[in-house]
């Protein structure tokens, strides 16, 4: 006497079953849509960060009062291609590369994650 006389296990198939002609492309279009995902998900916004901190950068002109990433607040004095010298006190100006200007005063981060 079996415990589940209504299940007929002899026809259950424990292997894989034989390939019935499927295209060898067809293997492929979990990988291409994974490739997709990661890159709508990841890359487009990224790309999108990037292009508005270039914006940025390039939109810098004399008396804009910054931030720095290191936390540095100072109004820029002079451009000179990738430096950029701010007056952070009365006579003391400093140079820092263009790209480690983060901001704004009183603004969020150019490349914040909202």
């Amino acid at each position: 006497m079996t415990l589940f006389p209504h299940l007929d296990l002899g026809f259950v198939a424990l292997a894989a079953p034989p390939n019935l002609g499927a295209s060898p492309l067809l293997q492929f279009v979990p990988f291409v849509l994974v490739l997709a995902i990661f890159y709508f998900v990841i890359l487009m916004p990224m790309k999108r960060r990037q292009k508005k901190v270039d914006e940025f950068l390039a939109a810098l002109k004399v008396g804009d009062r910054v931030i720095t990433s290191g936390g540095l607040h100072g109004s820029v004095a002079k451009l000179d291609g990738q430096v950029v010298s701010l007056q952070v006190a009365q006579n003391v100006r400093i140079d820092v590369s263009r790209n480690a200007i983060a901001g704004y005063q009183g603004q969020p981060p150019v490349a914040s994650e909202s």
